[in-house]
This record gives C-alpha cells, structure tokens and sequence, in this order.
C-alpha cells in the first residue's frame, strides 16, 4: 500500500512539474532537506515576502528549498561561503535544468536565450552612446557604463553578469533577469524572466502581462496590439473561464474562451506538447528591417532550428488555430498577413535599404549623427514593425494607424525630401558624382508602381477606379 501511495505521489509531482516547464525531473527530496529548512529559519524573518512566495509554490511541495536551488560547487565563478555553505545567488538555467532538462534544452536553443546578442547591435549604440554616456562608474566597469543601457536595454534582453571579489556581482549587471542573460556559469537565458521568483506561477507565466514587460512600446507593442485584438479583448471578458492554474493546459480542452501569447507560442495542444522554443510556430522573423523566414535567421544565430522550414513552423502555428478556427479562416488569415508583409518588403524595406545605401557618400560617417539615419531607423524599426506584429496579430490599428500610414507620411514627407536635401547639398559641395547616383535611385524608386503616386503619375485605370469609388460613396451617403 506505501508504494502505491509512493507512485501516486511521485506521478502528481511529475505532472505539477509538467505544467511549470516540462520538467524531466531526476530526484525529489523525500524530504525537506536540513540545508533548506536552516536557510529558511533566517529568511522568514529577513525576507518573509520570499519564503511566503516560495510557500505557495510546487518547489514547495516537491521539498525543493532554498538550498537545492542556489546550492553552489567549488569553482563555481559565482560562488561564495554563507552560513558555512556555499551558495550562488543567481540560478541560472543551468542549474534548473537539474530538474527541467527539456524546458531548458527548448529555451537555451531558443532566440529568447540569444537577446544579450542585441549588445553590439545598432539599439545598443543608441544606448551607451548617442542616449547615453560613461558616468555609471562600477568595480566592474571602472571605465564607466551608459545607465540607459543598464536601466533599460539590459533589463529586457539581458546582461553580462560580471563576478566581483568573493562571489559578489556587479551591481551594473544585477540585479536582472533579461530573457537572454549572460549567466556566470556560461549559460544563456533567464527562466525568472517569465517564471518570477520564488513562486514560478505557471498562471502568471501564461498571463499575457507577463510578456508584455519587454514586448510593448514603440517598436514591438506586442501586448498593445493583443489588448486590441478580439483574443485580448475575448481573454479580459473571460478571464475567469481561463483555468490558468491548471497543471494541463490543453488549449480546445482544459480551456477555450481566448488564446494568451503562451497559447499560440508555447503551451499545449491536442498534437503538439508545450515548448519553450518560442520560435516553433512563427513564420516570419519580423525584427528586421527587411522581414525574413526565421530560419535564416537562426542559421546566423547557429540554433539548432535552421533545419525547421518556416512552412513546418506555420503548420505548427495552425494547428493552435484549429482550435478555435476553421481551416478556411486560417488560411485566409495567413492570405492577408503575408500580403501585408509583401507589401512592406516590396514597397518600404527593399528600397529604403537600396535609397540609404546611395546616400551613404553623402553622409557624415558616424551613426546617427545624420537626420536621415533616424528617419531610416524610426521607419523599419518602430513603424515598419509595427505593421507587421499587428498583422501577425490581428491588431487593426496598429497595422494601420500606428503602421503603414506613419510608414507612409514619413516615407514621403521625411525620407524623400531628406533625400532631396542630401543631393542638393552634394551638388553644392563637389560631390556631384555621388549626388546624381543618388538621385537616379530615387527618380528609379519613385517612378515605380508603387510610388509613381507621389509625382502625379497614378496610372489611369487607378485613377478612374478612385474617382468612380469616389463618387459611389457620395451618392450612397449624401441621401
């Protein structure tokens, strides 16, 4: 009868596990072990909010403590002597892959464990350059640091955690928990940047708000476009009918009012098991500036998931639909964000890349130090992704409004006379060479069906079709 009862209970620990990250747990404690029941004599009293937090937890109840989580080995870059023990404070994923093997492997291979690599991109320039400054002088960085940086790119996508003298950590790299931490053992990802300390809620993690801490504002407002969309409205209306607590999370099964960002990029389906590859079902890579399958993308991050087509990717993505969805709705669906992407490539993307690399003689070489670098930057960066995440999403608005009309109004009432500018001015200063090479690539952009518009040359059969649109609207509405 024990070990039935033994079996029973290590079956309900492996699937509380299951739900919190798939975990392919190897040893439960018995038992709390003595380390950890110490480690919690002193923390009630000095951080009783912690061990209050880690007390609701399923850790909790699978006795895994304070200690079995930050438990440290000589050696260890991190490590230092605390009550005759020797601990770590960060737990990386390293460390939770003790328990939650799979989850890590999906995770680590994941872009979310790769977003430090952002710290030599152009963003990180902005920040510790053109935003910023040195004056965040640290032990670490004698040198000095950009605070914009530390405050605000880092928080998100994560820092080098730079080890001080006696395990201590640099207080310009922690505290953070950026998705794609730089962990002192190594290892790339932050699980408490979704799953919060100490209580890993796996209803939190599936809350869409949860997300919505590095995936909102001008450049990728992914919880902005979800709350516009009928699944963000239909998850507000319906909270309650989520089931967001329960251990199996089957989407069309344990629940079926709304989808949350984890519905469609992570948690379970009727075929599919969770992941935390967050990559597995997209089709686009939409960061950037000229939107691109993902796995080009992941080949130059060297993932594993360079083998998986984007046409696998999106099967995996319809099969969350089928949920909710008819076939035929997905697929039209898919009709109408792939012409929004086309139409962005094809008329903003390409030729502004092709407009800014004929500029680059007449521009003062450092980075953004040209009006037409920001102009550049804000158009495929802010409003050109924006566009195309509310597409992704059904987020009318932002497609439009905040999308392809800013695309648009800055395209031709910044880019193109900033352009104009530029040649002038390369007239007058003896680069005429390079002026008249730049101005035959903007007479050959804006001569093309896409913008001939702009210079009154709209094809006649369109400008019938306008007027005669025009004019059935006047009469329907003028009774």
């Amino acid at each position: 009868m024990k070990n039935v009862a033994k079996i029973i209970l290590v079956l309900l620990v492996l699937i509380m596990f299951q739900g919190l990250a798939m975990a392919s747990v190897r040893t439960l404690p018995k038992v709390m072990s003595e380390e950890s029941v110490k480690c919690l004599g002193c923390h009630e009293r000095k951080t009783p909010s912690i061990v209050q937090q880690w007390g609701s937890s399923k850790h909790h109840g699978a006795n895994v403590g304070c200690y079995e989580c930050h438990a440290a080995e000589e050696g260890d870059a991190d490590a230092f002597m605390h009550q005759k023990k020797l601990i770590s404070i960060i737990v990386s994923p390293g460390d939770c892959a003790n328990c939650h093997e799979a989850a890590v492997n999906e995770m680590t291979e994941s872009h979310h464990a790769k977003a430090a690599r952002i710290l030599g991109s152009l963003d990180n320039l902005l920040a510790e350059v053109v935003e910023g400054n040195n004056g965040l002088v640290t032990e670490g960085f004698p040198g000095g640091n950009s605070a914009a940086a530390v405050n605000g790119c880092w928080q998100c996508h994560g820092s080098v955690v730079k080890v001080l003298e006696g395990g201590r950590l640099d207080p310009a790299t922690w505290p953070n928990t950026g998705i794609g931490r730089i962990n002192p053992d190594g290892t790339e990802g932050a699980c408490s940047a979704c799953h919060s300390r100490h209580a890993f809620s796996i209803e939190q993690a599936r809350n869409p708000e949860n997300c919505g801490k590095c995936h909102m504002g001008p450049d990728h407002p992914q919880i902005e476009i979800y709350e516009e969309s009928k699944h963000g409205i239909a998850f507000h209306a319906n909270k309650d009918k989520m089931n967001l607590d329960s251990s199996k999370w089957v989407v069309g099964v344990d629940y079926d009012a709304a989808p949350t960002c984890s519905t469609c990029h992570m948690s379970a389906t009727r075929k599919q098991p969770v992941t935390h590859d967050v990559g597995s079902r997209i089709s686009w890579n939409n960061r950037p500036a000229v939107s691109i399958r993902p796995e080009k993308s992941d080949a130059k991050m060297g993932l594993a998931s360079a083998s998986v087509s984007w046409e696998t990717r999106r099967d995996n993505m319809k099969d969350v639909c089928s949920a909710c969805h008819s076939d035929s709705y997905v697929e039209a669906f898919y009709i109408q964000y792939d012409g929004l992407i086309d139409l962005y490539n094809g008329k903003y993307a390409l030729p502004g890349l092709e407009l800014m690399e004929a500029a680059k003689p007449l521009l003062k070489p450092a980075k953004f130090s040209n009006k037409i670098d920001w102009i550049w930057f804000e158009l495929w960066h802010h409003e050109g992704r924006r566009a195309r995440h509310a597409a992704s999403m059904q987020g009318p608005d932002y497609t439009h409004w905040h999308g392809t009309y800013d695309l648009a109004k800055h395209f031709y009432t910044k880019m193109v006379p900033e352009l104009e500018h530029l040649i002038a001015e390369g007239m007058e200063n003896g680069k005429v060479a390079e002026a008249e090479a730049l101005q035959a690539k903007l007479d050959e952009v804006l001569n093309s069906d896409n913008h001939k518009w702009y210079l009154d040359k709209l094809d006649p059969a369109e400008k019938a079709k306008r007027q005669k649109a025009a004019a059935e609207f006047k009469a329907r509405y003028s009774k």
